[in-house]
């Protein structure tokens, strides 16, 4: 086509989204409404489109000047659904008035359990498929409404796209590196599509900084920002937004101009996706913009055979490549209307697929466009201390075309020699996980080479390994505490009106038991002992405790009848909305196990309710239809989230991440003893990866280059968000709280995770020179417990000196344990 140049002069309608700041208030929640900063529209302008032929393809330039939308700063921590009361034990513990005694000799030794090997692939096999035991009650309800949802329970309740299927549905969805969101006819753009976002390190706003270390307290990302919008023209105000396919990596959301209606545009959501992909099936496509267009260039060159491209310059200096793969009737074809619109000349049938280009992209996405990923499929196997696992990208599109999919830090890390050769230079920054690097390539396996196989109840390190020689005079002393605290009324302290605090005074007791039975070697007063913490266990297993478990099958999980009785939303720290089950389950499990441990004959009738939990926090299989697939363990991000079902705009959160780990170690040891290998593989492997996510993420060593330089200062996250994360806790902004949540509790996995490095560093920061005995209640038992990575032998001074306060123990945690955990690291 001869050059030539054509000027159009349009009137146009735009909608500028204006930028606005919020002052930064601890536990004020921000609540979505209609009139919030990410929904505003805005004046009206004008702009000229001008027409033009270069070599390269059909240019369209749009008169600058107008500013792009910036998004809205969202500085509050939200709090709908999480309790702000303190996680500790904080009743008073009457002095016993009397003495535990043995009460006959320690019951003979029982066959243990019958044990089935680990299989090739430890993700296949269910834990099991039968119904949850009969003690637990059924109900067909549940408050929350599941918004658009097609298809039966069991539905994900703590994954990543959660938004799409909660309360105004427009809250942004983070797939990392990209973030969408439903923009449902609001914002910058106006349009009734998917708006697709990607935030810069350069746009991220930090809080203030801490004069103590120079930290900053905060760093989020802007939200509402609608760079590309893929609509259709037949969406209008009866559009609604559906979801089905709900897996544990990925969903697919469709559009609909109203409830009857076919899909107008089906959008495949899956983590790490190297394009937004959308499906067209003789709907007519829309391209929008909240930051308008600066040029739109349709490429003389198709990027492939039946594949057609669109480079779009925004007026905040982004470059967006647009791809459309049609497989039937004429390829995509956009007019430019005005800085905001690109709209098709007809009916279009294949795939639309929006990637950013951060400079050196393009060659890449030219190659990978046409393909998009519809799922994963998760599979691994251990052997010994090597570890594997997979994810296997189920595809669709032009199927001879490799993926792009975008690969977090820790995978980088972790990716065996082959999927390492097929990672390439093009990077682009997540919200909160650093730099992600494109991957060319079907399948992705990461390895972990040191799986803590010799790690089980008694005290350990990553060097010593399982420690439980004390000397005798060690022993005598410790043994005299052991007895005064396994005198304390077991049955009353464990009988609370909350999972949480249950499962820890259940935790508490059985690591008192463990410690006298393994480590002190009186059998018969541990024996004494499990008898009553067998009975305080029961009102659990048979569901009498204050608030009984109740199976919901609206979602299809195990939750707290708590809220059903008070219609507290919040009570017990959100159970009945699935909040932090793996906390509040992961207790249960890991007294059970030792339970199992101590008796190998108990487990015969407590197995089901066990594994029951297990089922609802860890299932690995759809071939269990009561629970979904890893509701709290997320795969892509290597850790777990907490948040259940609560929209927010900041994405799923996390607090306590040494509770996360808590939970893998409790699986780990609970498969172990009741004899499921492949579980307690999973457990292990489970227990590396946390281990490298969480020092890339939450817990960070003056090297740590994954976050922020103005952050890393803090030592630990507090709060992580998809999209921010906040030195801080949902109940205080103490210091001994912020960093004490990612410390609780002390188990022997915790020197895994939270390496000697990083502990000198944390204590030397915050509590060094006397400043952690100016901390009072529980959380100085807490800190020094957490010391004892570093100075064992300091640690266990403080906890046997004569002027050793109880007060300073968490309800929840045990003396005796601590005693034996910094003896037997130190070599006392």
């Amino acid at each position: 086509m001869p050059p030539f140049l054509l000027l159009i002069i349009l009137q146009v309608s735009l909608s500028l989204g204006r930028p606005e700041n919020e002052a930064r208030h601890f536990r004020r929640p921000y609540h979505i409404s209609p009139g919030s900063p990410a929904q505003t529209s805005t004046p009206i302008s004008t702009a000229k489109v001008i027409t033009s032929a270069v070599a390269s393809g059909t240019v369209q330039i749009l008169a600058s000047g107008k500013l792009p939308s910036t998004g809205s700063v969202l500085s509050t921590l939200e709090t709908a659904g999480h309790v702000t009361t303190q996680p500790l034990l904080t009743s008073a513990i009457p002095t016993p008035t009397s003495l535990l005694s043995a009460t006959g000799p320690p019951a003979p030794p029982s066959p243990s359990a019958a044990t089935k090997m680990a299989s090739p692939n430890i993700f296949a096999d269910p834990i099991a498929t039968d119904s949850p035991p009969a003690v637990i009650s059924k109900r067909k309800d549940h408050p929350a409404p599941r918004l658009g949802i097609v298809g039966t329970s069991p539905f994900q309740t703590n994954k990543f796209y959660a938004n799409f299927i909660l309360d105004s549905q427009t809250a942004p969805t983070y797939l990392h590196p990209y973030a969408v969101a439903w923009a449902k006819g609001k914002g910058a753009s106006a349009s009734w599509g998917v708006a697709i976002s990607h935030v810069e390190a350069k746009q991220r706003v930090f809080g203030q900084v801490s004069p103590a270390t120079g930290a900053v307290n905060y760093f989020l990302n802007p939200v509402g920002i609608q760079s590309v919008c893929i609509s259709a023209k037949e969406l209008g105000p009866t559009t609604v937004l559906t979801s089905d396919l709900l897996t544990d990596f990925s969903v697919r959301v469709s559009l609909r101009s109203n409830p009857q209606a076919q899909p107008a545009i089906q959008f495949p959501l899956v983590q790490g996706s190297g394009f937004v992909s959308a499906i067209f099936n003789g709907s007519s496509p829309l391209i929008q913009t909240g930051v308008f267009f600066k040029t739109v260039t349709r490429s003389t060159k198709e990027a492939k055979a039946g594949v057609i491209k669109y480079k779009l310059h925004l007026e905040d200096g982004t470059i967006w490549l647009v791809y459309a793969y049609h497989t039937k009737a004429n390829p995509l074809d956009l007019t430019v209307v005005n800085n905001g619109l690109a709209q098709s000349k007809g009916p279009f049938y294949g795939v639309i697929q929006v990637a950013q280009d951060p400079g050196n992209g393009e060659a890449l996405y030219d190659q990978a466009c046409g393909a998009y990923a519809t799922g994963v499929e998760l599979s691994g196997s251990t052997n010994d201390k090597q570890g594997s696992y997979t994810f296997a990208f189920q595809k669709a599109g032009i199927l001879l075309t490799t993926l792009a999919m975008f690969a977090l830090p820790h995978h980088q890390n972790s990716f065996d020699d082959a999927t390492r050769a097929k990672a390439t230079n093009v990077s682009l920054q997540t919200t909160t996980k650093g730099t992600a690097i494109a991957v060319l390539a079907d399948s992705w396996t990461m390895t972990e080479t040191e799986l803590p196989v010799n790690m089980g109840f008694l005290p350990w390190s990553p060097k010593a390994g399982s420690i439980s020689t004390l000397s005798a005079t060690t022993k005598t002393f410790i043994h005299s505490i052991a007895v005064q605290e396994l005198s304390q009324n077991m049955l009353q302290q464990t009988n609370q009106n909350s999972m949480y605090f249950s499962g820890k005074a259940l935790a508490k007791f059985a690591t008192i038991l463990m410690a006298i039975n393994d480590i002190l070697g009186d059998k018969a007063l541990a024996q004494t002992g499990l008898n009553q913490l067998k009975v305080a266990f029961s009102r659990f297993s048979e569901n009498q405790q204050q608030y009984p478990l109740v199976y919901e099958s609206a979602w299809g999980g195990v939750v707290s009848s708590a809220m059903y009785v008070t219609g507290d939303s919040g009570a017990d720290f959100g159970n009945s909305y699935y909040n932090d089950h793996h906390f509040h389950y992961g207790y249960f499990i890991y007294c059970a196990a030792v339970l199992g441990h101590l008796d190998p004959s108990w487990l015969r009738t407590n197995k089901a309710f066990v594994n029951t939990l297990v089922r609802d926090i860890a299932n690995p299989s759809v071939s269990d239809k009561f629970f979904p697939v890893w509701r709290c363990f997320d795969w892509y991000h290597g850790h777990s989230w907490a948040h259940g079902l609560f929209e927010t705009l900041d994405g799923k959160d996390q607090e306590s991440s040494s509770e996360d780990s808590m939970h893998a170690y409790a699986i780990k040891m609970w498969g172990t003893v009741s004899g499921d290998q492949n579980m307690a593989a999973r457990g292990n492997l489970m227990l590396a990866v946390q281990a490298r996510s969480m020092q890339a993420y939450y817990l960070y060593t003056k090297n740590n280059t994954v976050q922020p330089p103005q952050f890393i200062g803090n030592k630990a996250a507090g709060i992580l968000f998809e999209n921010k994360i906040d030195h801080t806790t949902y109940f205080g902004t103490n210091i001994e709280y912020i960093q004490g949540i990612h410390m609780l509790p002390l188990l022997p996995h915790t020197p895994l995770v939270r390496t000697p490095e990083f502990v000198a560093e944390e204590w030397n920061t915050y509590f060094g020179n006397g400043r952690a005995g100016q901390v009072g209640g529980g959380w100085r038992g807490i800190l020094f417990g957490n010391y004892a990575t570093i100075d064992p032998r300091g640690a266990y001074a403080f906890f046997s000196s004569s002027s050793f306060d109880p007060s300073w123990l968490d309800g929840g945690a045990s003396l005796t344990w601590y005693l034996c955990y910094a003896a037997a690291l130190g070599g006392l």
